[in-house]
């Protein structure tokens, strides 16, 4: 049940932010003044006006602590019995509900109870048996299959598994947030290939997001092979609609579970100190011991019940927040709607009403009497501030909301290459997983690099190399129902290109395009739109057409056409008679042929052949050519793949490309850096479907544009790295590892935009530093550039060590105090840690 008012109470003295360091108050930027000049409306006068004389004024007098829900799970909590005026202040009302309070209202551990994710699933039978745990067995190859104990934890938002030899705790779990998906049956290459002993309704694939490799497993029976398929979509659904704030409230629950060592509920001062050391925070022993007596009122040594709750409480405190908050809430410390619309004006929200303050109070306030009278407390402005509202990316932008009916040269299309590759191009392994994991991503351009194969089929590797090899066939069975271009790359004989034609014929059917679409413009490029559902084949195309300079077109990398030049025509016309008529006939709208040189203007555009361009011709066609170049792109697909030299794999940055307004940039997806980042971030928006439209100075076919000279700047950038919450810790194993974290914001464009400024480091303190920094960019071509906010771990005697980045177009960019959600290294989410910052964006 919910209190029905707010207390009067004497307010408490200000309580010191809980830091590694002394740090000064971050100046906050300052909102634009009123056009009255007048102060701000108090919240109570604003509920008076609106008439509610049944309030009680008195019960949301200054001096009220705010009512907040309980921290374990996020319920309306109750006044525990015996609250008492200690030290010369009342102790605040209690954040804990009646199903997380011992004997006598004693608080317990959440170890003792239900987490918040397992809220409402604890007498689900498919997630109990997960929590008792299930003998299953692991599969890697045929001689490798070991039965396994994978039990839940009581979090519920990681599964601990049992290794042959015990290694750091850390190896012996994985989260159930980083799950990309859950397959049933032999639905994974692994248990295609190695799972035949196993019947199919008995297995499951665990597919998880980034670089891990897949879980293959098989349970002892069809129904526990169920219930964990059933009980972890529970899960991931459940975790999925936790906001920011439960997310925040589970993660510091575990740590504290974690910390109690001798699981009696209570917290010694060595305990609360290896809590800080687990949640990122290096205090000195004076000032944690000092707070740690504050809020021991018993005098015991010991923290427990609502002690421990107000420990917890001091230290999630967020004073930046609570001073943006009580600047426009006013002396009664309450939000009314009117307030609110003040905010998001500041803000520059597009279609800030009334109406939309109000929504946001019936969407994010926690207290339902606040509610009832359209007020917002402390808690829900947090709640909306850490929600996707809230967050720097513009919500509008993560569905579909660019025009998908112009033709295909007028977009960015995620890009990949070497798609078949888990690893390095010399020695890694070749797998269809690495297909199903792009598509993932959102690549909507996949390489097949065919050779002959045995008995008739043909295989996809990486030719003259050690990687591992996989069936043609096996891959297209592989592809997403989405947009998709295959760029074969293909060195097969007569016999087998027929076979490929055949398995792309027969397995995808009418996905497939065959012919033209609109055959009043069979010389047009379709839309993506159009292409809705369907896969397109780049390839070589018959009749041997020669370009300009007399060779044969070719799908093949640069590398092997330097190679073909050398050769005769002799032999030259001996390849060309390689190309097998069934396969020419599939090469629609993506005829591959070569670019030397860039056509004279007068040449009409051909937009139905595709070029492909080692980075380093491209970037010589960038330097060269510039605006040439780009009027080129308005019209006709690029493909830019990297130099054949990478050995490692390793990527080009993609940002030079897309400045010319290069198509297909393909990178290699298996390799994690600040190229891929650049890549995600690119095709973070418009509901990563794989395909951006392009800025309308790319789109053009008589533009001017060129990336080499944007002229002026024309925008100004400014941020304010205000904060940050819950960074991860580098070493988990390492309790003594606190990072020393700076915020480095890099802006990606033209030439002329690039550029990298940072902050100073905080010593010791991932948990919740403090800058309140301001960087400032000039840009000349804004549409273009992704701005990235990184983290690092600062280092005097060594590269730093990155903790997490996020990265998105400047378009999408949205003004005012904004969350940054940071990810880690292969994409995975790290939340609840978050950056706060307050952005401004002048253009003129």
């Amino acid at each position: 049940m919910l209190c029905g008012r707010w207390r009067s109470r004497g307010r408490p003295p200000e309580e010191p932010p809980v830091l590694a360091q002394v740090a000064a108050p971050v100046a906050l930027p300052s909102p634009p003044a009123s056009q009255d000049g007048g102060a701000k409306r108090p919240g109570l006068r604003a509920l008076k006006k609106m008439g509610h004389p049944e309030f009680d004024l008195a019960t949301l007098s200054p001096q009220s602590p705010r009512l907040s829900l309980c921290l374990q799970c996020s319920t309306p909590p109750l006044i525990l019995p015996g609250s008492r005026a200690l030290s010369g202040q009342n102790l605040l009302p209690s954040l804990v509900c009646t199903h997380h309070q011992g004997p006598q209202g004693k608080w317990t551990l959440p170890m003792a109870c239900p987490g918040r994710l397992l809220q409402g699933l604890t007498e689900d039978e498919d997630v109990q048996a997960m929590l008792r745990g299930s003998r299953l067995c692991k599969i890697r190859s045929r001689t490798w299959q070991k039965e396994r104990l994978y039990r839940l934890q009581e979090d519920g938002l990681s599964v601990w598994f049992q290794r042959r030899i015990p290694r750091a705790p850390s190896q012996h779990i994985f989260f159930v947030q980083h799950i990309e998906a859950v397959r049933e049956g032999h639905q994974s290459e692994g248990l295609r290939r190695f799972g035949g002993a196993f019947e199919p309704a008995r297995c499951l694939t665990i597919a998880f997001k980034g670089s891990r490799k897949n879980l293959d497993l098989a349970a002892p029976t069809a129904e526990e092979a169920q219930r964990w398929v059933r009980g972890l979509a529970k899960l991931r659904m459940r975790l999925d609609a936790m906001s920011q704030r439960e997310r925040l409230d589970h993660w510091i629950h575990s740590y504290l579970h974690r910390a109690d060592s001798n699981q009696d509920s209570k917290m010694s001062f060595k305990e609360i100190k290896s809590l800080l050391r687990m949640v990122n925070v290096d205090m000195n022993d004076m000032y944690a011991y000092r707070l740690f007596k504050e809020c021991d009122h018993s005098n015991n040594e010991r923290l427990e019940g609502t002690e421990i709750e107000e420990f917890l409480r001091r230290l999630l405190k967020r004073p930046e927040l609570e001073d943006i908050f009580h600047r426009y809430s006013g002396e009664d410390h309450v939000l009314s709607a009117p307030e609110l619309l003040e905010f998001l004006e500041d803000q520059g929200e597009d279609g800030a009403t009334l109406a939309r303050a109000q929504q946001l109070i019936h969407t994010y306030e926690l207290n339902e009497t606040a509610k009832q009278h359209e007020l917002m407390t402390l808690d829900g402005f947090m709640m909306y501030l850490l929600s996707p509202e809230g967050a720097a990316l513009d919500p509008a932008h993560k569905c579909v909301f660019q025009d998908m009916d112009q033709p295909l040269a007028h977009y960015f299309i995620s890009s990949s290459h070497n798609t078949y590759l888990t690893d390095s191009q010399i020695g890694g392994p070749s797998s269809t997983e690495a297909y199903v994991r792009a598509f993932a991503q959102g690549c909507r351009c996949v390489e097949l690099d065919c050779w002959e194969g045995p008995g008739g089929e043909p295989v996809i590797y990486h030719g003259h190399t050690l990687t591992s090899k996989i069936f043609f066939r096996d891959v297209i069975q592989a592809l997403s129902p989405y947009p998709v271009i295959l760029s074969l790359e293909n060195h097969c004989g007569l016999e087998q290109q027929a076979a490929m034609a055949r398995h792309l014929r027969t397995i995808l059917g009418d996905m497939l395009v065959t012919q033209v679409l609109d055959s009043h413009n069979p010389e047009e490029l379709p839309s993506p739109e159009q292409l809705k559902g369907r896969v397109l084949v780049k390839g070589k195309k018959l009749p041997a057409a020669r370009d300009e300079d007399g060779g044969i077109l070719s799908d093949r990398e640069e590398e092997e056409e330097e190679e073909e030049e050398e050769v005769g025509a002799a032999e030259q016309k001996r390849r060309a008679k390689q190309i097998s008529p069934e396969l020419s006939a599939l090469a629609v709208y993506c005829c591959a042929t070569r670019l030397r040189t860039l056509r004279p203007a007068p040449t009409p555009p051909q937009p139905c052949q595709v070029s492909s361009l080692s980075e380093r011709k491209a970037k010589k066609l960038i330097r060269e050519a510039g605006n040439s170049f780009v009027r080129h792109n308005a019209q006709q697909l690029t493909r830019v793949y990297p130099l054949g030299l990478r050995m490692n794999s390793a990527n080009y940055s993609p940002q030079e490309m897309w400045n010319s307004g290069c198509q297909l940039v393909a990178l290699n997806f298996q390799t994690p850096g600040y190229e891929m980042d650049l890549n995600a971030g690119r095709f973070l928006i418009n509901g990563q479907c794989g395909y951006v439209l392009k800025p309308a100075c790319l789109r053009q076919p008589d533009t001017t544009f060129d990336p080499e000279s944007p002229g002026p700047p024309r925008t100004t950038l400014t941020i304010q790295v205000l904060t940050a919450q819950q960074l991860p810790k580098l070493n988990a194993e390492k309790p003594n590892s606190i990072v020393d974290p700076l915020v480095r914001i890099e802006i990606h464009g033209v030439p002329a935009d690039c550029a990298r400024k940072e902050t100073n480091y905080v010593l010791n303190n991932g948990f919740n530093p403090r800058w309140g920094q301001t960087l400032q960019f000039q840009l000349r071509a804004p549409e273009l550039v992704l701005v990235r906010f990184v983290v690092e771990d600062y280092d005097s005697t060594s590269p730093n060590d990155f903790v997490g980045q996020f990265t998105l177009p400047f378009n999408s960019l949205k003004q005012g105090f904004r969350h940054i959600h940071l990810l880690s290294k292969d994409g995975a989410s790290l939340s609840p840690a978050t950056l706060f910052v307050h952005i401004c964006i002048q253009r003129f």
